[in-house]
């Protein structure tokens, strides 16, 4: 078992979570004993990293779970907290803890008004990071989308594809397939979805293409979805917005197009042509420079990527 598996397995004879499939030799760290398990009060821990869950307290498969967040709260006042959280001590605060993993559990205690069972390790951010996804892997499974999500917070975080692969335990391969999801469907529109625990890749992929091949725009999505019965679940408002889409033959607007993704940045789509704009003053200045200094290297980089995630061993 990995360092994380024997400290869970030492903390409580009781419980019966699944063990990790997976071993991580860089958590080898986390090994620590029970001195290193405290009490804590949740009001001093914050979270911690790139976002995991689309929603906090989802579940691949709702047969599968018996701790849904209201169980997992009843069993928490009813037995106590059987595994402890994750944490390390803040960078920043003096007396703080960040939470690596164990949001459900943090939430439920502090719903529950107790302090909350963490296990206190002092680790670096990518030790961190493989912890994180070792603990998924060794309890609830992310579904397809929040992998694809997750995979590209890590790597907006500042963190190479080596990392996201090693730390969601993918191959170059299945990494392609999360990107061309996060590539080319808007996460507005991922957001109004929702995780979809029970549609893998091939309907992310279905929705994927109706984008790329420019048969539905965020607009259009957005305004689908909206028109969609809010009590669906998740899985069928993706696989309703796909038959919708594909039912009108939505069309991209002949008209320009035009976003702000951050103060001073324009980007305006056209029919023939995809234009950007960055004013150099005002508070984006700095930002608008160094833009000018690397955008090169930036095409460049997300080329590669594009050919890369869309040829024919990435689909």
């Amino acid at each position: 078992m990995s360092g994380i598996a024997n400290t869970i397995a030492r903390s409580s004879s009781a419980t019966t979570e699944r063990t990790p499939k997976t071993s991580a030799p860089a958590l080898g760290a986390l090994q620590g004993s029970l001195a290193s398990i405290r009490e804590i009060d949740p009001s001093l821990i914050d979270d911690w990293g790139p976002k995991d869950r689309l929603d906090d307290f989802t579940t691949v498969n709702d047969e599968d779970d018996d701790e849904g967040f209201e169980a997992l709260k009843n069993s928490i006042r009813r037995d106590g907290q059987q595994v402890p959280i994750l944490v390390r001590r803040s960078k920043t605060s003096e007396g703080r803890f960040e939470a690596i993993y164990g949001r459900r559990r943090l939430k439920a205690c502090r719903d529950l008004g107790l302090k909350v069972r963490a296990n206190v390790q002092d680790v670096d951010d990518a030790t961190a990071l493989l912890a994180k996804g070792l603990e998924n892997a060794a309890r609830r499974n992310l579904s397809f989308y929040e992998k694809a999500r997750f995979a590209e917070a890590i790597q907006s975080a500042g963190h190479e594809s080596a990392t996201v692969r090693k730390v969601l335990n993918l191959s170059a391969s299945g990494h392609s397939h999360l990107t061309k999801v996060t590539q080319n469907v808007p996460s507005k529109v991922g957001d109004m979805i929702g995780a979809a625990p029970k549609s893998g890749r091939p309907r992310w992929t279905d929705l994927a293409e109706l984008f790329l091949a420019r048969k539905l725009t965020e607009t259009v999505a957005l305004d689908l979805l909206t028109k969609i019965s809010a009590s669906l679940t998740s899985d069928e408002r993706l696989e309703a917005l796909i038959k919708e889409a594909s039912k009108r033959g939505t069309k991209v607007s002949s008209g320009p197009r035009e976003s702000t993704p951050v103060d001073g940045v324009v980007i305006k789509a056209g029919r023939g042509v995809l234009s950007l704009s960055v004013k150099k003053s005002g508070t984006n200045a700095e930002f608008a420079n160094w833009l000018e200094t690397n955008l090169v290297d930036i095409i460049k980089r997300s080329y590669a990527e594009f050919t890369h995630v869309n040829s024919g061993d990435g689909k």
